[in-house]
């Protein structure tokens, strides 16, 4: 599918490193020329959760200064608080749910809003975490739960996400849907940020939650919960956090958004190049400016490292990943094609939409491109469509998205 193979980046890398020690250093050529960025300073907003890593090493690391701008990164407290200022103009990109971004172009996350995804941080690490008062009714998985479900009344229990259209929604409507849990009429469904999601498992709010790491390790530190899925365990190597802007800040700033992209790159080739790389990164994301949380709930599940919390653990074949060798960051047209068909799926559209052109408009793999030139050591796949299998044996290529959303059992089409 794609030749991201090791000997031609170890190759591709040399060759850049050699071009970084010529007289005029390449880079800082490229940022003061004909190409310089016409914002030198770039207003990032996150939430607290581990994925947002990319962006802050790129600030913290000085790659964003190798390409001439200056990443400012803002804490946030909600995915609507970034969608808010991000469509004010008070961010200029933010690390962002996928399928929040694709809601506000269709004007379901709010009004309509030209948006693009410029490329995406990070791959898997997300998860489903259950209460122990289910553990404690003898639940552990899914099917356990869906058996725990079908002797109470409709709406009995609820589960949070963090967003309506984002990737947490998505996740958890497809596990409970695997097991034929209707998500809209056999539980209840909140939201609730992501930082908030412990204390609300807390105090009962809700029995269940999807959200990103480290507040699936610390529901179980704080021993009111387990893991019950990974989201890699429902699709490996799914496309989860993007760095999203709006598609006029592009076209104003086309040279200032490559920069950004080539800045976030080499942050996320660091941070996976070495375990030790890593365990800088979570040290780094525990202080109180970026996570405020303990080390020891990032470190473990960044290194792939995973213990349920109920006497399993493993080594994960697909933890989080933000580099890859560069097929991380590709925004393909098909990441964004299915997060369409979910939305399809589960009525928050009510007709099906232009699937491949949506993604087309929206995911900028020019911009992709000449960043990934200007870094190095990345080669472009020849084609914006790849091939994923889901946890229920489905195959999603990008072909026939009308089909594949309809072909549910559980869904809400006629919504």
């Amino acid at each position: 599918m794609v030749d991201w193979t090791r000997r031609r980046f170890l190759h591709a890398s040399a060759l850049a490193g050699t071009a970084m020690m010529l007289p005029g250093m390449m880079h800082a050529a490229w940022a003061a020329g004909s190409d310089k960025p016409e914002q030198e300073t770039v207003r990032i907003g996150f939430i607290p959760l581990t994925d947002c890593a990319p962006v802050v090493i790129a600030a913290l690391k000085g790659f964003d200064k190798k390409y001439g701008i200056t990443i400012v990164p803002t804490k946030e407290a909600s995915w609507a608080a970034v969608r808010d200022k991000l469509v004010a103009g008070e961010l200029d990109a933010a690390h962002i749910l996928y399928g929040l971004l694709y809601g506000l172009e269709l004007g379901i996350a709010g009004k309509p809003q030209p948006m693009a995804n410029l490329m995406t941080l990070n791959h898997n690490g997300q998860a489903i975490t259950l209460s122990n008062d289910l553990l404690d009714k003898g639940v552990r998985d899914v099917d356990g739960l869906k058996k725990l479900i079908g002797q109470q009344a409709p709406g009995t229990y609820s589960f949070a996400h963090t967003f309506p259209t984002g990737t947490h929604a998505m996740w958890l409507y497809y596990w409970l849907a695997s097991a034929g849990i209707n998500p809209f009429d056999d539980v209840r469904t909140v939201v609730v940020p992501p930082p908030q999601m412990v204390m609300n498992m807390r105090i009962g709010n809700m029995v269940g939650f999807c959200v990103g790491e480290p507040w699936n390790a610390r529901a179980i530190n704080d021993r009111i919960g387990f893991t019950a899925a990974t989201s890699q365990s429902i699709w490996p190597e799914h496309p989860e956090k993007i760095l999203g802007t709006r598609r006029d800040w592009v076209e104003q700033n086309p040279h200032t958004a490559r920069a950004l992209v080539c800045a976030v790159m080499e942050a996320a080739r660091w941070i996976d190049a070495s375990p030790e790389n890593k365990r800088e990164t979570a040290q780094i994301l525990s202080r109180r400016a970026w996570l405020n949380t303990k080390e020891q709930y990032l470190t473990g599940r960044m290194l792939g490292e995973y213990d349920n919390g109920i006497g399993q653990r493993w080594q994960d074949a697909h933890p989080i990943r933000f580099f890859d060798e560069g097929a991380v960051s590709y925004p393909w047209h098909s990441d964004g094609m299915w997060f369409l068909t979910q939305f399809r799926r589960w009525g928050l559209l009510k007709t099906d939409p232009d699937y491949a052109g949506i993604a087309q408009r929206i995911n900028q793999t020019a911009v992709w491109k000449d960043a990934a030139t200007a870094v190095g050591g990345i080669t472009a796949p020849s084609s914006s469509m790849r091939s994923s299998t889901l946890m229920d044996g489905t195959v999603w290529n990008g072909t026939d998205p009308q089909g594949y959303a309809s072909r549910f059992a559980i869904h809400r089409t006629g919504a």
